[in-house]
């Protein structure tokens, strides 16, 4: 499984149930905005302009309805998009100390008498903000520092070597033999990216690659076709520059 499969199992760790009512999800992107996440003039179909409220907003009047439950908002590519054009507000609002009404600010633009919180805007106490990002896409700028510090941080590792991830293909009908193959020469392959000074371990092969569907078993010809169509075009742009190196790796996983 991936971050966004573990995520969503995280949310639901997060709410005591599996209640998709309570989650949401969304993408981020260079395009993505202020408007999109907060409140902005949209559209309309008869060619004008009307004031919406964003996906977060929206959310976050769901959550102030019922606070006797928990709710999670998931951020994917968290790192993708403009974090301080598109959260705004949020750079303070979102801090564990600054939930709540009592620290409510007023939005650049707002409806009169017709705003759900009232007259400011908050993230209410039961709201709980997931990221995620690839630090491994070398086009994108880091996460922020300055929101940074709003979050803690857990890396997602490889998980080739562990009993979960074998026993999971065991239970899709892998033989031992075929299992063992996936194990010790991805460990192998991932241990000299780690070790390439231009790559390191942002840039391991994650486990989820391997993670057949429930419909398919994983067999030999499963194997080469998840490395011919999938690891091979990512070696080859990881050692784009050194094209024998690229071979070797692809002779190694596919013997």
């Amino acid at each position: 499984p991936g971050k966004t499969f573990v995520s969503r199992r995280l949310a639901y760790a997060l709410i005591g149930e599996k209640d998709d009512d309570r989650v949401e999800m969304v993408q981020l992107h260079q395009s993505y905005s202020y408007e999109d996440f907060i409140r902005g003039y949209r559209p309309t179909s008869d060619g004008g302009f009307r004031l919406q409220n964003g996906v977060f907003f929206r959310f976050c009047e769901r959550a102030s309805k019922d606070t006797e439950n928990d709710y999670v908002f998931i951020i994917d590519e968290i790192n993708r998009g403009n974090l301080s054009k598109i959260f705004g507000e949020l750079m303070m609002l979102i801090e564990p100390d600054k939930r709540g009404s009592e620290y409510a600010m007023q939005l650049p633009n707002r409806r009169e008498g017709e705003d759900p919180f009232g007259e400011a805007f908050y993230v209410p106490d039961n709201l709980h903000l997931l990221g995620m990002m690839n630090t491994a896409d070398r086009s994108l700028a880091m996460v922020d520092y300055a929101l940074r510090r709003r979050f803690a941080f857990v890396e997602m590792e490889p998980r080739f070597e562990s009993n979960e991830f074998q026993s999971y293909l065991r239970h899709q009908g892998a033989e031992e033999d075929l299992i063992e193959r996936i194990v010790s020469r991805l460990a192998s392959l991932n241990e000299d990216i780690t070790a390439d000074s231009s790559l390191g371990e942002g840039f391991r092969i994650g486990h989820s690659y391997f993670c057949p569907s429930d419909d398919e078993t994983p067999s030999e010809a499963w194997y080469q076709k998840v490395v011919t169509r999938e690891i091979e075009p990512l070696l080859k742009e990881y050692w784009f520059d050194n094209k024998k190196t690229a071979q070797s790796h692809l002779q190694a996983l596919k013997a």
